[in-house]
């Protein structure tokens, strides 16, 4: 053996009983086969740590980390002992737990920008939450959301924007607006030719690079004078660029945010927060506007994920979490920059982001970017032992884990070199990965595996 992946029987297995039972082959889109080459783990079996185990027995260093819900690492001990403990006295009630005020509290004491905090299970719970909440506060139809921004929510106001709207009326498309991120003239531009009928911009601080010097100041500035609400979506900046989110590592204060993934290290828990004028309107004490629905979920308040949630933000309180993610983020991206450089990739292969919450960028031989060539990437560095569909590290990726995936990424971007010279077709085994955002399906083609490709799967 050469010390490679090569076996996945037991997940191509699952994988044709999976796509008979569950539209996709999975829940979440992004964790579809269509967006991983053939040579993958279709599932995974257990976590530790950094460390993933699919259903062949194959060990990984992982970097998706659950689509980055989890920031301290798998079955964080800490975190996982609270849940055990909780899990003795029940999980759901008829009233609320005691816990629930205790886990506001801990939050609250987390983002001391907001006054009062309201918990989901989702992401797009929360963000939709937020947007009904800013038309009610201020009697008005249309969102705005920043198109450089990738996701938002699976709702009809958010996926009627992109390329899936099927079943999305048109009606309801028209309600949802887009800007640029960190241009100030566009967002203005858009409350000049609807004046009085925007309710709310809803944008990320940050996709990696800080915004201009007081653009999200401004931009609220902006929402204020014309009557408009700004909405902050934490799902991803939130435990990752400070213990308080991006809107504390950037000195902003925004009239709602949205917290979750990192937030439970896993467990299904998020947050809409905000100023108390606004969440107050989803409480029965206030009498004199029209009561709004916010939030109510029969799961919402589960108190083992409540449990997750305090005992996650006890260790981010009391450890050094974000100044490790920040410099395990700043050590990896380094070591792949200098192996790049090595294997004269330099325009092909880049590494962007926060140093919490890296991607990378393939392009083919013309500078294009390419599915081909970033599934081929992702093939080469799963065959030695990394599952790396972004670069998001945890608190338990130790040095020993940044120097194996350096290695790693350095074989890996050998077989890159070698593909741009030959060909990316001699070197992928079958069909290129897909962007998720799609209007249709690429019709099944037969697997075309060439003279190397096969080679290497021998």
């Amino acid at each position: 053996m050469d010390g490679f992946i090569h076996d996945f029987e037991n997940s191509d297995r699952l994988r044709q009983r999976a796509h008979r039972l569950i539209p996709g082959g999975a829940h979440t889109y992004a964790k579809g086969d269509d967006q991983y080459p053939i040579l993958s783990p279709g599932f995974i079996v257990s976590g530790y740590g950094c460390h993933v185990w699919d259903v062949d027995g194959n060990a990984y260093i992982e970097y998706g980390m659950g689509n980055r819900a989890v920031g301290l690492g798998h079955a964080y001990r800490h975190v996982v002992e609270a849940v055990a403990r909780q899990l003795e006295f029940g999980c759901n009630f008829t009233r609320p737990a005691s816990i629930e005020v205790e886990c506001a509290s801990t939050f609250l004491q987390m983002v001391p920008g907001a006054d009062m905090v309201k918990f989901c299970k989702d992401g797009s719970d929360a963000t939709s939450a937020a947007v009904r909440l800013a038309r009610a506060a201020t009697g008005r139809d249309l969102i705005v959301r920043c198109r450089d921004h990738p996701f938002f929510s699976t709702d009809d106001w958010f996926i009627g924007t992109t390329e899936m709207n099927a079943g999305i009326p048109e009606a309801v498309r028209d309600l949802t607006l887009g800007f640029r991120y960190n241009d100030l003239d566009d967002a203005r531009d858009l409350f000049a030719r609807h004046p009085g009928r925007i309710a709310a911009l809803i944008l990320e601080a940050s996709r990696g690079d800080d915004p201009a010097e007081g653009y999200l100041q401004d931009l609220q500035a902006l929402c204020h004078a014309n009557g408009a609400l700004l909405i902050l979506d934490e799902m991803i900046t939130g435990f990752r660029w400070a213990r308080g989110g991006a809107q504390e590592y950037y000195g902003l204060r925004p009239d709602l945010s949205c917290f979750g993934k990192a937030l439970g290290n896993g467990f299904a828990i998020s947050a809409l927060a905000g100023k108390r004028e606004f969440m107050a309107l989803g409480g029965i004490e206030q009498t004199e506007k029209p009561r709004v629905f916010l939030l109510s979920t029969t799961h919402g308040a589960e108190t083992h994920a409540m449990a997750a949630a305090i005992a996650t933000m006890h260790v981010y309180a009391q450890e050094p979490v974000i100044p490790h993610l920040r410099s395990q983020g700043t050590r990896l991206k380094a070591g792949i920059e200098q192996a790049v450089a090595r294997h004269g990739l330099a325009g092909f292969v880049g590494v962007t982001g926060h140093p919490a919450c890296l991607s990378y960028v393939t392009k083919d031989g013309s500078g294009t970017p390419s599915q081909a060539f970033r599934t081929l990437l992702l093939q080469e560095t799963i065959r030695r032992g990394v599952l790396a569909p972004s670069l998001v590290v945890s608190y338990t990726h130790g040095n020993d884990e940044i120097d194996q995936t350096i290695e790693a990424f350095d074989g890996a971007l050998g077989v890159y070199r070698a593909a741009l010279d030959h060909g990316v077709e001699n070197y992928l085994v079958g069909r290129p990965s897909d962007v998720v955002f799609r209007r249709f399906n690429i019709a099944p083609r037969p697997d075309s595996i060439g003279p190397l490709a096969r080679a290497q799967t021998a």
